[in-house]
């Protein structure tokens, strides 16, 4: 799948990449569908201070668990992806 993130960049998250992030963070399988509205609406974004091309997209839910953030960690480059998301 593929998303436009605030940015305009295109962002890809494999099949292979979902099924690592639900194995490490299961409590994120039914959010899938809100990770295109974190990243191309996001509450904030912030810069990795150890790699400057690894951005955290939050955005905050009333929904989850009585309020949370969902929170994507997308790499950018040539071919930017989702790293994680919790």
């Amino acid at each position: 799948m593929l998303i436009t993130d605030i940015f305009k960049d295109t962002i890809e998250i494999t099949d292979e990449r979902w099924r690592h992030i639900i194995r490490e963070h299961p409590e994120v399988d039914s959010y899938k569908e809100r990770i295109q509205e974190v990243l191309s609406a996001p509450d904030y974004v912030k810069k990795n201070k150890r790699d400057m091309d690894v951005l955290f997209y939050y955005k905050f839910y009333d929904d989850i668990f009585d309020g949370k953030y969902l929170l994507v960690v997308a790499k950018k480059g040539l071919r930017s992806f989702i790293l994680s998301c919790y």
